[in-house]
């Protein structure tokens, strides 16, 4: 039995217990448009996320899993709507309040690795700064004791000791992004939030990074990756949750949906399919409009095994959404 594999069962053992760091059920994000309009980003997301596990959630730009993310942290701009629960240690984030999330979640319960970390960091500060601030905040330390964590830290994210004393306009869009990993691995937060961690990184990095971030899970925390990038995800991944459309269509363990049996969802196939190193066959056609989603199955219009029973919404059943799932693969 793989590690991987006994890691899977140990998640889903904890699961069933009522051991789980994130349990979230009905997540609905709907965005008021001017003219009445709304856009339905997230619909009625489901799933557990167990202490030492890692959950990537995949699938197109656009789809919906930054906003799922920003909803958790309470992030989501004034004509957004939310409905669910997502529970964390006892707190529901979907409806706790500005000043909870603010002074008891963010940062110290739930770490952030931001899809757009320039956004996050201060410009009149250094990255240095940002760091050995974060460790006082968090920690309460001493100032020597306060900067040889902030290194640590930057070390562990393969920032260079070289560019602590640089401002955020000094740094590359890689850089960048290692600095807002750095910041998120200060501290012991229970459940890390990991939006897009690699993006601007090489190869190389890459696989350091998500090491990094594979690590911290390992030492018992959660770990929610959220990302496009399905070779990282083979790389760390414990289970692996398939987005589209805004919906939730399949959630599997790594070990099946990246082995020879493969994904079940059309869509999560066609992902697969898509890689260079597999079929390299792009799905057909584009994604809905999140303001225009058919009554039915989103992804029936580019699926070549849709019928007319799609024109009704497959509820999940052993994790695929679908009403015509693919078989296993020889």
């Amino acid at each position: 039995m793989t590690a991987r594999i006994a890691r899977a069962l140990q998640a889903v053992t904890a699961e069933r217990a009522g051991d789980a760091v994130l349990s979230v059920r009905g997540l609905t994000v709907r965005f008021r448009l001017p003219g009445g309009r709304t856009v339905a980003a997230v619909g009625d997301a489901d799933f557990d996320l167990a202490a030492g596990e890692c959950l990537a959630l995949v699938g197109e730009s656009g789809c919906g899993k930054s906003v799922l993310a920003s909803a958790l942290l309470g992030l989501l701009p004034g004509n957004a709507e939310t409905s669910g629960t997502a529970f964390l240690d006892g707190t529901d984030l979907l409806a706790a309040d500005e000043k909870t999330l603010a002074r008891t979640v963010r940062g110290r319960r739930v770490g952030l690795v931001p899809q757009s970390p320039a956004a996050h960091l201060t410009p009149v500060r250094t990255v240095r700064s940002h760091l050995e601030e974060t460790v006082r905040a968090l920690t309460g330390t001493s100032r020597r004791a306060r900067r040889k964590t902030a290194e640590d830290a930057a070390d562990r994210a393969a920032f260079p000791a070289g560019h602590l004393d640089r401002y955020p306009h000094e740094l590359s869009g890689g850089l960048a992004q290692r600095a807002a990993t750095a910041l998120a691995l200060i501290g012991d937060a229970r459940l890390l939030l990991a939006d897009e961690p690699t993006t601007g990184l090489d190869r190389d990095l890459v696989d350091r990074t998500v090491d990094e971030l594979r690590r911290h899970a390992d030492e018992g925390r959660a770990l929610l990756l959220i990302t496009h990038d399905l070779a990282a995800a083979a790389r760390i991944a414990d289970r692996v949750a398939v987005m589209y459309a805004g919906r939730i269509v399949e959630v599997a363990p790594a070990h099946r949906f990246f082995g020879p049996t493969g994904p079940r969802h059309p869509y999560a196939r066609g992902l697969l399919d898509a890689l260079p190193d597999r079929a390299f066959t792009p799905v057909p056609g584009m994604p809905p409009e999140l303001s225009a989603l058919p009554d039915g199955c989103a992804f029936a219009p580019r699926c070549p095994r849709a019928t007319a029973r799609c024109a009704t919404r497959p509820e999940p059943t052993a994790g695929v959404a679908c009403h015509h799932p693919e078989q296993p693969r020889a």
